[in-house]
């Protein structure tokens, strides 16, 4: 069963509280602690971040993880920018808050670049910012002013006009994700799709995957 917890959150500083107690917990029981990877991810309504979300979590939890995929809290309006979750862990997942310091943020839309701050919470070295774009990452490295983490880009907005006809982009984000984190397989990916898509359009959404998984450059 997929997990969704949409209506479940804390406050900042309540978030905080608990995020010291379960790393507490898991110095004290010996556990590594990075057994989990919180995506944030940012779209405006009806490009389907949500549905990127929920596809990466199912995929994760066929491939033997535990998950969660939620959307932020509110009303979702057509054209207004949205924000979805994904956690994704070897153990149990017992937080149920939003994501304040994402591993991995995807952008689905890069007009979002201009308007909502998408790197708050990038602050490691080994965070990834993945962003819709044909520019090249060392380009938005610098108008961002990143200086944590790696940026990947994909002309996804074209892959996804040359294969679908339409300017649906979140399952090309889903190619890139994979191949940032390898957190899932493709293999998994063309699965999950088969299970949510007619015929048809699974096998030309992962088409897109894999252009995507193809095109995509870091810096």
């Amino acid at each position: 069963m997929l997990h969704v917890y949409g209506k479940i959150f804390l406050t900042r500083k309540m978030y905080i509280k608990v995020f010291v107690i379960f790393n507490e917990k898991h110095f004290s029981e010996g556990i590594a602690l990075k057994t989990m990877e919180e995506f944030r991810w940012h779209g405006r309504g009806g490009q389907g971040a949500w549905t990127a979300s929920e596809l990466l979590a199912r995929t994760a939890l066929d491939e033997g993880k535990y998950i969660q995929s939620f959307p932020e809290f509110g009303p979702e309006r057509m054209g207004a920018p949205v924000t979805a979750f994904t956690r994704i862990s070897t153990e149990p997942i017992r937080l149920h808050c939003a994501i304040y310091d994402p591993d991995v943020v995807v952008v689905l839309d890069n007009t979002l670049l201009k308007t909502v701050p998408v790197t708050t919470g990038l602050n490691r070295d080994d965070d990834v910012l993945i962003i819709n774009s044909s520019k090249e990452p060392s380009i938005l490295k610098e108008t961002l002013k990143v200086t944590k983490g790696k940026i990947w880009t994909v002309p996804a907005t074209e892959i996804a006009l040359r294969i679908l006809g339409a300017p649906i982009t979140n399952t090309a984000l889903l190619g890139v994700v994979a191949k940032a984190t390898e957190i899932v397989t493709l293999e998994g990916i063309a699965k999950t799709l088969k299970g949510r898509f007619r015929p048809d359009l699974a096998e030309k959404n992962f088409a897109v995957v894999q252009e995507a998984y193809k095109e995509a450059k870091t810096e």
